[in-house]
């Protein structure tokens, strides 16, 4: 194994669904460790830092998205939540709290590996990204700062957004003007294809016209193009 495959650590509390994924995953190359739980976890990463966490939601004790949170907010490392739950509540929660993709059991280990590569690359080119100057967007007021992730208001108070109103504003604006599909805009979000059960994209965007105080039944900023998308209707103001 080459001393510089990524390191996934699968953080599961079945010993035998953990050991397979191991197993897996390090016959394809990777440097995997196992944990149980959240204690077993932080000693792992803290000896060598994980680039993709796989995180089981039902964990006894502290849960995977107690453990989510937690994580996200120390670094960026690409998370995937692994759990037997179908709600799209649950869902959503997850990418709001900073998982990158949601797999839901029983899953079929070749398209959990694709995840795993795509979320990996994108881990991977985001680094550099980060070292460059912040961009300001504005727009009736609004400022959408992409280097301290904020958006603050004329007054400078700052509204708070979740990990997936964010990415769904910072596409919006970037593409004003523009049509954007469901399937984008969740690729964008949790990194996977929309179907038509997925309300996920409508959820993020009724909560951001609700943040921006856009009208929902006659909104001026994030427009519905119906059976195509979302539609960032405001010119972003000039520098």
């Amino acid at each position: 194994m080459k001393a510089s495959a990524a390191h996934i650590v699968v953080i599961e509390d079945d010993p035998v669904t953990r050991a397979k994924l191991a197993a897996y995953f390090k016959a394809e190359g990777y440097r995997v460790s196992e944990a149980e739980d959240g204690e077993m976890m932080r000693d792992i990463i803290a000896a060598d830092p994980a680039d993709l966490l796989m995180i089981d939601i039902q964990l006894p004790g502290e849960d995977g998205l107690r453990l989510t949170r937690e994580q996200r907010e120390r670094s960026d490392v690409g998370i995937i939540l692994v759990t037997g739950r179908s709600d799209t509540v649950d869902r959503i929660v997850g990418l709001e709290i900073g998982a990158d993709d949601y797999v839901t059991k029983p899953f079929d280990q070749r398209e959990l590996l694709a995840r795993v590569k795509n979320l990996l690359r994108r881990v991977s080119a985001g680094r550099p990204a980060r070292t460059a100057a912040p961009q300001k967007r504005s727009f009736l007021g609004w400022t959408l700062d992409l280097g301290s992730r904020t958006l603050s208001n004329a007054e400078g108070a700052f509204t708070d957004l979740t990990r997936a109103e964010f990415k769904a504003l910072s596409l919006l604006t970037a593409n004003a003007g523009q049509v954007l599909s469901r399937d984008r805009l969740l690729h964008e979000i949790a990194h996977r294809d929309w179907d038509p059960t997925d309300r996920t994209v409508d959820v993020v965007i009724r909560r951001l016209r609700k943040k921006l105080g856009d009208d929902s039944r006659h909104p001026r900023l994030i427009v519905t193009s119906h059976g195509e998308g979302y539609l960032f209707a405001v010119p972003l103001d000039r520098a």
